[in-house]
């Protein structure tokens, strides 16, 4: 099986780069010229995508547009985007986005609004293999394992630890900044309001020198750090420092996954959105005047020359050149041809794993449910792990080595015949899903939130971090972004100081 799921990001090309401060400019000042000072709603507002950042975007603007704004969502593939699923054996399994963050409290709030559960654990011992051995790994003993990171390590991992949950902890200030209602017209913005020059810095250096400077020694970059970055991006550890401490967060054991699936979260968001779902793929915006003078942007779906008009639209899937999307009377600044995402491909297979390339000939010996590799060139695979159902039972037992299970491998390419069968020892299938999930990191800014007065790019962060976490406070930023600019409240966006500013209100 080959899917192709519409959710990924990408930078913004050099040559594009005056045209967006010029847009930005033109946005800013424009806004407030088209505010609906009279209080009067929008009539109707578009969201186009479906995964996590759209179906949370039309659940937080029908939160502040209110019950009488008619709000279309456009998908042309499955709900969920990321988030999605693969049946093996009348078993559904994971094949997009597995875990959620803790700290992610928009995703937290709308599992418990939605009446959803959270999934059991299944505990299971890592590894790290380098091509040729397996290098480290877990045991059953907490202490054993710190005294061995230590040994090889020094206190490099206790750097590394300090350093992300000095990031997080400023970086969860966006949600009391939401709390408050404010907004940000573009990621740099957003991330300078929360570690100052600091972040911003972060998003355009490596990170492989950020922890270099930091003390961290090139031998647990290697061996611990880059392995984490191939799991997560499929990249290595030149990728910008920002989106490296959003992957190695992830890395943290207080993570958690939603009973059922993760992409019934974006099914309820819409449901309790009272969005109107449209299956189909929108291939045009064109700005247009209502009848009364308003600026509107008409919509074109495949096989149609024309769609409705809308008062606001929030695309929520990626705008880049040859994706299809095409804009008609402007031209916005897009991201680059598809072909310059950092494509990775999620294969779940069902099999015996082939222990003997690990270094264990007998299975029954093989004490592993994952093993990530090092950026070795041989490797053809980033990772491969057990992996268990959606809905796990009380009784459920992760399989042994030496027992078929069901095993999810990301690699760079889809695996051929010859490399599935080097991985395993035999298997029963192998189902495929190609994603373009996130962009090629590198130094270039995230393009803009605001496209156009009332058209809203959502995806762009990933351009700073890609994740759950990030696609949930950007449609946040998005939402509160059109109501503020819809009521011409231009103190609630790109705010500085806000800290000091809160600090005070309370």
């Amino acid at each position: 099986m080959r899917r192709l799921p519409g959710s990924a990001g990408g930078d913004v090309c050099g040559g594009f780069q005056p045209l967006l401060a010029a847009l930005l400019a033109l946005s800013s000042a424009s806004a407030s010229a088209s505010a609906h000072v009279d209080g009067t709603p929008p009539s109707k507002i578009a969201v186009v995508g479906a995964g996590i950042g759209g179906s949370a975007a039309a659940h937080f603007l029908r939160q502040h547009f209110g019950a009488d704004v008619q709000l279309d969502v456009y998908e042309k593939g499955e709900v969920g985007g990321r988030l999605a699923t693969v049946t093996v054996n009348r078993d559904r399994y994971e094949s997009g986005g597995a875990v959620v963050h803790s700290l992610n409290l928009h995703m937290r709030d709308f599992v418990k609004q939605l009446g959803l559960k959270y999934r059991r654990g299944v505990a299971g011992k890592t590894a790290v293999f380098d091509g040729a051995e397996v290098i480290l790994g877990e045991t059953d003993w907490y202490l054993l394992d710190l005294f061995r990171l230590w040994w090889r390590y020094g206190i490099s991992f206790i750097r590394l630890q300090m350093w992300v949950e000095e990031i997080m902890e400023k970086f969860v200030r966006i949600y009391k900044y939401q709390a408050h209602g404010y907004a940000f017209s573009s990621a740099e913005d957003l991330l300078d309001s929360l570690g100052g020059s600091g972040f911003l810095n972060m998003t355009r250096r490596p990170l492989s020198d950020s922890l270099l400077e930091l003390g961290v020694s090139q031998r647990f970059i290697d061996e611990v750090v880059a392995p984490v970055i191939r799991l997560d991006y499929g990249q290595n550890v030149s990728i910008p420092a920002f989106v490296g401490a959003v992957s190695l967060a992830s890395a943290h054991s207080n993570l958690w996954a939603v009973e059922g699936g993760n992409k019934l979260v974006c099914e309820g968001l819409l449901k309790m959105a009272n969005a109107n779902l449209v299956p189909a793929r929108v291939t045009s915006v064109r700005p247009l005047r209502s009848a009364g003078g308003a600026l509107q942007y008409q919509l074109s779906v495949a096989g149609e020359a024309a769609g409705p008009a809308y008062d606001a639209v929030v695309l929520a899937a990626p705008l880049r050149a040859g994706s299809g999307v095409s804009f008609r009377g402007f031209a916005p600044p897009v991201e680059p041809a598809e072909d310059d995402d950092r494509g990775t491909v999620a294969t779940v297979v069902h099999g015996y794993l082939n222990t003997s390339l690990f270094g264990f000939p007998d299975p029954r010996l093989f004490p592993y449910a994952g093993v990530l590799t090092t950026d070795a060139p041989a490797l053809f695979f980033n990772s491969v792990a057990a992996i268990y159902p959606v809905n796990v039972s009380l009784g459920f037992r992760r399989k042994r080595a030496h027992e078929a299970a069901v095993y999810k491998v990301f690699s760079p390419e889809v695996l051929t015949r010859e490399q599935l069968k080097t991985l395993f020892r035999s298997y029963y299938s192998a189902q495929a899903t190609e994603q373009r999930a996130y962009p090629r990191y590198g130094d270039a800014a995230p393009p803009p939130v605001e496209l156009r007065p009332h058209l809203y790019y959502l995806n762009g962060v990933e351009r700073a971090g890609g994740a759950v976490e990030m696609s949930a406070v950007a449609a946040k930023n998005v939402a509160l972004l059109a109501y503020h600019r819809w009521n011409g409240r231009t103190l609630q966006v790109d705010r500085k100081d806000l800290m000091h500013k809160i600090k005070t209100e309370l």
